[in-house]
C-alpha cells in the first residue's frame, strides 16, 4: 500500500506495496524497514516531527498497536527519540551527519571581495518582514494568480513614485515592467531586438549581459571609455539598435558619463531611431555629492531604464524593472510571453509596501554612509601600495590599476590567500582593438563583506598586494 500520511497538518509518504495482504508481524516489520531506509537516506532529517500513531495507523489502514511498536522499536534503536507530549521525532543518532565543507575549504574564500553583492547581513529584516505582513493582509484575492505580464500595479505605481523623486525618471506605472534582475531585463530587450544586428556595449563591461544576448543568439559590438565615461561617437557608423550604457557609474571604471556625452548619446538615438539601454549601475550610491540623476529624464522616448534590487537590498530577491519609452512597450511585452512568470507576487506587494512605507528609502541611506566610511577605509589603506584608484566616490566597488604584468601575479596570489577580487581582463570585450590600450587591473567590491567582516577582508587585500611587490 502506498499512502500520504497526513495529521496535525503533517504529511508522511510511506510505500508498503510490496507486501499484500500480509498479516500484522509482516506490516510491522515492513513499516519499520521503510521508516528506517527514509531516515538513512535523508528524506527524513534529524528533528522531524513524525505523525501521531493513530493518524498514521489510519491513514495507512494498519492497526494502532502495529504503527506504536514500530515506532518503539526505532526508538530502542536510535533512530528515533520519544518523549510524554511531545511526539516522536528522527533522532540525530539515526544517521551520519551531513558532511559540512570546513571553512577556506577549496572554492569558499576566506575574504569575498567579489562584484555582485552588497552587505547581504544589513537586510532589513524585520522591516521586510512587516512589509510582508501589511501586503498579504490588504492583498486581493487577484494578487495570488499569474496576472499582468508587466507585474502587480502596486509595485509599479510605487516605484513610479520612487524613481521619479529618487532618480529623475520620467516615467508612470503603465510603462513599467517587473523583471527577474537585470540580466533578465537585458535578455527580454535581446528578445525583442532580434539577433539580426549586434547590440553595442561598453568595452569594459559585465560579461554576464555579452552572454546573455549571445545565448539568444544575438551578438555585442564594444565601444570605447575613457575618463568621460563611454566613448559614444564610437556609436557613429555603428549597425545597432541600441548601446547598453552606465550612465551614473560606469563598471568597472567607476566614472559617470560626462554631461556632454549624455547629449551625445541621446542626439545619435534620436537620429538613428535607435535606444540607449540605461543600466543605472550604483546609482544610489554616491559619495560626494548628490547622486546624479537618470539619463533617461533627458530622453524618455529613447532611453530604456534598467534597475534592480541587487546592489540596494539582495541578488536573492531576483526583482528589477524596466522603464520602456511608449512606443517598446508592446513589442517587450510579447517578448514575455504574456504572462508574469518571473518574480513572484508576494515579493512585489512586499516590495510596494517596503517602498511606500518609506522603508526603502531609510535603508538606502543608511546603507549610503556605511558604504562611504568603508570606501574611505579602503582608500586610505591603499596609499601604501603602487596602485591606482579609477573613478568618482560612488557604488561598491574600486577598480585597483597595476603595473603592467601584475594582474595575474596579483590575482594568483589572491587566489592562494583566500582573497576573492576580480580581474579587469575577464571584463574586457573579446572583439576589443588589440591595440586598445588596457591597463591591468583588479575590481574590489567593498560592499561585501559584513561590518564584523571588513577589517579582516581588508586586512587580506592589503596583505595581498604586499606580497605582490607592489608595497611603496
Amino acid at each position: 500500500m502506498t499512502s500520504r500520511a497526513n495529521s496535525g497538518g503533517r504529511d508522511l509518504h510511506l510505500d508498503l506495496r510490496p507486501v499484500v495482504r500480509p498479516g500484522a508481524r509482516g506490516v510491522r516489520e515492513l513499516l519499520i524497514t521503510a521508516l528506517r531506509d527514509a531516515v538513512r537516506s535523508g528524506r527524513l532529517a534529524v528533528g522531524t516531527v513524525l505523525p501521531p500513531a493513530r493518524s498514521l495507523a489510519a491513514d495507512l489502514g494498519l492497526a494502532r498497536n502495529t504503527v506504536a511498536e514500530a515506532y518503539a522499536e526505532l526508538v530502542a534503536e536510535g533512530w528515533l527519540a520519544s518523549r510524554q507530549g511531545s511526539g516522536t521525532w528522527v533522532a540525530d543518532g539515526g544517521r551520519p551527519a551531513p558532511a559540512v565543507q570546513p571553512r577556506g575549504a577549496p572554492g569558499t574564500p576566506r575574504h569575498n571581495l567579489l562584484p555582485g553583492s552588497p552587505d547581504v547581513s544589513a537586510f532589513p529584516r524585520s522591516q521586510w518582514l512587516a512589509s510582508a505582513r501589511r501586503a498579504l493582509t490588504s492583498a486581493p484575492n487577484a494578487a495570488l494568480r499569474l496576472g499582468d505580464s508587466r507585474g502587480r500595479p502596486e509595485l509599479r505605481e510605487a516605484l513610479a513614485e520612487y524613481l521619479g523623486r529618487a532618480r529623475g525618471v520620467r516615467t508612470s506605472a503603465e510603462s513599467i515592467m517587473i523583471c527577474a534582475g537585470t540580466r533578465h531585463s537585458v535578455e527580454l530587450l535581446a528578445k525583442t531586438f532580434g539577433p539580426a544586428r549586434p547590440i553595442a556595449v561598453e568595452v569594459d563591461s559585465l560579461f554576464l549581459f555579452r552572454e546573455a544576448i549571445a545565448s539568444l543568439g544575438g551578438a555585442t559590438v564594444p565601444i570605447g571609455i575613457d575618463e568621460l565615461g563611454a566613448r559614444v561617437s564610437d556609436l557613429v557608423g555603428l549597425d545597432t539598435p541600441a548601446a547598453l550604457i552606465t550612465a551614473a557609474h560606469q563598471y568597472p571604471h567607476g566614472v559617470p558619463l560626462d554631461p556632454s556625452r549624455r547629449t551625445a548619446v541621446l542626439d545619435w538615438a534620436r537620429c538613428t531611431g535607435g535606444y540607449v539601454i540605461e543600466d543605472d549601475y550604483d546609482g544610489e550610491f554616491r559619495y560626494d555629492r548628490q547622486p546624479v540623476g537618470a539619463l533617461q529624464g533627458l530622453g524618455p522616448d529613447r532611453v530604456i531604464y534598467l534597475g534592480s534590487l541587487s546592489k540596494t537590498l539582495s541578488p536573492a530577491l531576483r526583482m528589477g524593472w524596466i522603464v520602456l519609452p511608449a512606443e517598446m512597450l508592446d513589442a517587450v511585452v510579447t517578448a514575455t510571453g504574456g504572462e508574469q512568470f518571473y518574480v513572484n507576487a508576494i515579493d512585489q506587494l512586499t516590495m510596494a509596501d517596503f517602498i511606500t512605507s518609506g522603508q526603502y528609502d531609510r535603508h538606502i541611506r543608511r546603507m549610503r554612509a556605511g558604504y562611504r566610511r568603508r570606501r574611505e577605509t579602503l582608500v586610505a589603506a591603499l596609499s601604501d601600495f603602487d596602485v591606482g584608484i579609477s573613478g568618482v566616490p560612488a557604488g561598491l566597488h574600486l577598480l585597483l590599476t597595476l603595473p603592467d604584468g601584475a594582474e595575474q601575479t596579483v590575482l594568483r596570489r589572491a587566489g592562494e590567500a583566500g582573497v576573492a577580487v576580480a580581474g579587469l581582463a575577464r571584463l574586457r570585450h573579446p572583439l576589443a582593438a588589440p591595440d586598445a590600450p588596457q591597463r591591468d587591473g583588479i575590481v574590489v567590491n567593498f560592499g561585501t563583506p559584513a561590518d564584523h567582516e571588513f577589517a579582516a577582508a581588508l586586512g587580506g587585500l592589503c596583505d595581498v598586494l604586499r606580497d605582490g611587490g607592489l608595497a611603496r
